[in-house]
């Protein structure tokens, strides 16, 4: 099967900006205690339930992995690119890293106590998202969380340089309700919904807001 355009492009893109990218955000859930806050719940969940290992989604250099890793998780990265993955293997020799798409993750069913998919979804075109969240249900085990992290809007913005390197991304913004609705189609009970407004003054600002959204798969 031919693979889809926008994997290509992804991969090839992070492949080329990876340690630029490690460097510029290495330090960035320092600056942000909402979003520590998230994750800190997120973790919680998934411990309590101990129904297996957490995957990191769309993992990158493996920073939130690690975060994730601090908070007590069993959690191990998956991502597209492999030069991503160089990077998060050189800074965190003892965790485990796994080249995969999340169009088809090369995991059991029901094999999750916790998916994590932390701006990992931004990429995905509107088309192939109920594949994704279908593909996410499947790997989770009943009772296990996923939490999705992504840029609230409407648009989609073309990148096509970064840090003086040429990629070609797309960052969909999209509404949560609509992220909730897709999510509850795919068989997941929605759980929470935070919204973090538009922050310009902090060391990391960000012009759109940020949503989060907490979904579980139920165990019957």
């Amino acid at each position: 099967m031919t693979e889809p355009a926008f994997l290509q492009t992804t991969r090839a893109s992070y492949d080329v900006m990876a340690d630029d990218y490690a460097a510029q955000f290495q330090d960035e859930l320092a600056a942000k205690p909402v979003d520590r806050a998230v994750l800190a719940g997120f973790a919680e969940l998934v411990q309590a339930r101990s129904r297996g290992p957490v995957a990191d989604v769309g993992c990158g250099t493996g920073r939130v992995t690690q975060h994730l890793h601090t908070l007590g998780v069993d959690a191990f990265g998956i991502d597209l690119s492999p030069g991503m993955l160089a990077v998060a293997r050189r800074k965190y020799p003892g965790l485990r890293f796994e080249e995969g798409s999340m169009l088809g993750l090369d995991l059991p069913d029901g094999g999750l106590g916790g998916l994590l998919a932390w701006y990992s979804t931004i990429h995905v075109p509107d088309e192939q998202l109920p594949q994704v969240f279908d593909e996410f249900h499947r790997v989770l085990a009943p009772g296990g969380h996923l939490l999705l992290g992504f840029q609230a809007g409407e648009e989609v913005v073309r990148r096509t340089d970064a840090w003086g390197r040429d990629i070609e991304l797309d960052f969909i913004r999209r509404q949560p309700e609509r992220m909730a609705g897709l999510l509850v189609a795919a068989g997941l009970t929605m759980r929470a919904r935070t919204v973090r407004e538009i922050d310009e003054e902090s060391a990391f600002p960000e012009p759109t807001p940020q949503a989060f959204l907490l979904a579980r798969k139920p165990t019957s």
